[in-house]
């Protein structure tokens, strides 16, 4: 789960790490208010779940309150298309009204999880208010890294290690490394799968302070922290995504024309994989769970039905805790509640295979039935 900047910015300030003076404002007239507040000056930020911003115009700086407010109104109610948000753009119901700072110097801070090291894992560079994946791609050596033990935490030495390393000057090295475990402190106490920092600045008058915030959430943790599951904002996320959400059931939309679903991650990834073997490409990754209700099925198999670019539809399920007949009486509700159009091809295996196959074959839909995974991959390209 993502949180905006907004509000990744006032979980900074719960644990110590500097942010600029400001607030957030939904209508025109309050961004004119808090830009009066500030001064008279003030940053515009379109608040999205994307980044790119700068670039796609979300980010203004304006020198009076009626300029605050004419950049306002030109973003709310809007959408935003950045490069990391497809062609479609996302709506824009928020500004964040920042005070301008005098930028001496711009860094980049982050923690994520490395899989290899197993652990967080915090990286810094001197190279702040760049894409990250640009300074590594062109000047690697910019970077360095800090492993996060589980138990000992975020230790001092590290945070002098880094901030050497960002060539950070050494009166500043305190503040520096006590924004780095504060981050630290943020990153495990939230469950977060990512905390960045891009830029942190050092200011005009020798300050540490966050310009930019960035903070996912494990969403398998989100049961520990009902304050961070009401920062989630659902328009923000696709609409099929959204509903796959309340019916509990894993969907990610992808950019194909073959609808996918399949009991079980791993073979939901395998099914993908020979989908595009095949020559095809899935509209889609779901997963209905292996002990899915009929109910789950039917609402999985409507969110396939409502993409509009899924043109043909694979069932791949291995009945197990969930029995291949229930799964083809939930298929067959979800039709008759919103009609079907594409062909489906289906492959069954498992406890009721036989029994979930003469379902579907007796309902009348256009199924076209497959014994294996990668025959059923086949029919499903070749189907239209």
């Amino acid at each position: 789960m993502k949180a905006h900047e907004y509000q990744a910015k006032q979980l900074f300030a719960e644990y110590g790490i500097p942010i600029p003076k400001g607030g957030v404002a939904k209508t025109a007239a309050r961004a004119k208010k808090l830009t009066e507040q500030l001064g008279g000056k003030a940053v515009i930020k379109a608040q999205v779940h994307a980044g790119g911003r700068g670039k796609a115009g979300g980010v203004k700086l304006v020198n009076s309150p009626e300029e605050a407010q004419a950049a306002a109104k030109a973003l709310l109610g809007k959408r935003l298309v950045t490069h990391q948000t497809g062609p479609d753009g996302v709506p824009v119901n928020q500004v964040l009204v920042e005070e301008q700072m005098a930028v001496r110097k711009e860094l980049y801070l982050s923690i994520v999880m490395d899989s290899a090291a197993r652990m967080p894992v915090m990286m810094a560079s001197e190279a702040g208010g760049m894409d990250i994946e640009e300074v590594a791609a062109k000047t690697p050596e910019k970077i360095v890294r800090a492993a996060i033990h589980p138990v000992v935490g975020f230790q001092p030495y590290q945070g002098r290690q880094l901030a050497y390393g960002m060539n950070i000057p050494p009166e500043l090295t305190r503040a520096a490394g006590d924004v780095m475990a504060n981050l630290a402190r943020l990153f495990q106490a939230k469950d977060c799968s990512l905390a960045e920092i891009n830029p942190l600045v050092i200011t005009g008058d020798g300050r540490v302070l966050a310009l930019d915030a960035k903070l996912n959430f494990d969403d398998d943790a989100l049961f520990r922290h009902a304050d961070v599951a009401a920062l989630r904002d659902p328009a923000q996320e696709d609409p099929l995504e959204v509903e796959a959400h309340k019916a509990d059931i894993s969907y990610i939309k992808l950019d194909g024309d073959v609808g996918c679903m399949v009991n079980g991650a791993g073979l939901a990834m395998a099914t993908l994989d020979v989908i595009k073997l095949m020559g095809a490409t899935p509209a889609n990754f779901l997963d209905v769970g292996g002990g899915a209700s009929e109910e789950q099925v039917a609402a999985a198999f409507k969110i396939i039905l409502a993409d509009k670019e899924a043109k043909r539809v694979l069932v791949n399920l291995f009945g197990g805790i969930l029995r291949c007949d229930v799964a083809a009486n939930g298929i067959i509700r979800a039709v008759k509640e919103v009609g079907v159009h594409v062909p489906i091809v289906v492959r069954m295996l498992g406890t009721n295979a036989e029994e979930g196959k003469q379902i579907l074959s007796q309902s009348g839909l256009n199924v076209i039935v497959a014994n294996d995974l990668k025959e059923a991959a086949q029919k499903a390209v070749a189907a239209r």
